[in-house]
């Protein structure tokens, strides 16, 4: 018996030692019009398979994670087209969350929407990545924003902790950038792609955004069990840090995924406030995301 339990300690502390850093949900269904039948059904769920397991079980840091510090976030992938049994084009939404300090709410981080996706994929072949060399697309991509939501993750708990991840993230989109896939190019004229993404996150003119990732979660968010007012002040400020990006580069891609992510979030937030608070972040998030106006007004209401 005593050799029972010593085996289950040893296991349960490989686990616990070995934890991978994604608790990825993935999701893949057609988009209204695509015609499916049983056999593109079970490509679907193969596939559903393989991206699952690449996600959850790839390690992408040498960190250790315990089993409950993963970070939770989900990948839904809409198929619109199949020009053959093993080409599929579409969209992916990515959503990444991280839990707030001392509460059981979940705060978004990272929140887009890919509309430029087109990859090959031969049933029962494995997923390999390399971060040093283009294999295929969809790794590429998987890949690509697995280091998005760790470079977002970290930098929430730590000033700037992300840039290791980001670069890795950079690395990729290097290497992809001649694949052909207008998701890579560097051209001027695509500027809200993944090139431009991860090359906007680590230059300088968008470091308030980053420092904002931190300020908002660490010392916003973080303390509001304890100091709900003080919270909502350090939120407020941080959200003021955004101005400067704004001005510099008006509605840019990094700026929109940060402020998709969080719009609702603010409202709820804000909606308790007092008079002059809400004013002041009205006054903020419309000149920040004015296409949005209407939805920061329900903060006065």
């Amino acid at each position: 018996m005593k050799k029972i339990i010593l085996l289950t300690a040893f296991v349960f502390s490989l686990v616990k030692n070995y934890a991978q850093e994604l608790h990825c949900q993935v999701s893949i269904i057609a988009a209204p019009g695509l015609q499916i039948g049983p056999v593109e059904k079970e490509i679907f769920t193969e596939l559903e398979a393989s991206i699952y397991d690449f996600m959850n079980n790839t390690r992408w840091t040498t960190d250790v994670f315990e089993i409950e510090e993963r970070i939770n976030c989900n990948v839904l992938l809409t198929i619109s087209e199949m020009p053959s049994t093993t080409t599929f084009s579409g969209k992916v939404q990515i959503q990444s969350s991280r839990p707030v300090y001392n509460t059981g709410y979940n705060t978004v981080l990272f929140n887009f929407e890919d509309n430029d996706v087109t990859f090959n994929y031969v049933r029962n072949s494995a997923l390999l990545f390399s971060i040093d060399q283009y294999r295929d697309n969809l790794t590429s991509i998987l890949a690509f924003y697995a280091y998005m939501i760790l470079a977002y993750d970290y930098d929430s708990f730590e000033l700037k902790g992300g840039t290791k991840y980001f670069n890795k993230a950079q690395i990729i989109a290097s290497n992809a950038k001649n694949s052909g896939d207008p998701g890579w190019s560097a051209s001027a004229g695509k500027k809200n792609n993944r090139y431009w993404m991860v090359d906007n996150a680590i230059q300088s003119v968008f470091e308030p955004i980053r420092v904002t990732y931190y300020n908002y979660h660490r010392l916003g968010f973080d303390i509001m069990y304890d100091d709900i007012v003080g919270g909502r002040k350090a939120v407020l400020e941080s959200l003021q840090l955004l101005d400067k990006v704004q001005r510099a580069r008006p509605g840019s891609l990094n700026l929109q995924i940060f402020l998709t992510s969080k719009s609702d979030e603010l409202v709820n937030l804000f909606s308790q406030a007092e008079i002059t608070e809400k004013n002041a972040v009205v006054s903020v998030l419309k000149k920040l995301d004015p296409t949005n106006s209407s939805k920061y007004q329900e903060i006065l209401n």
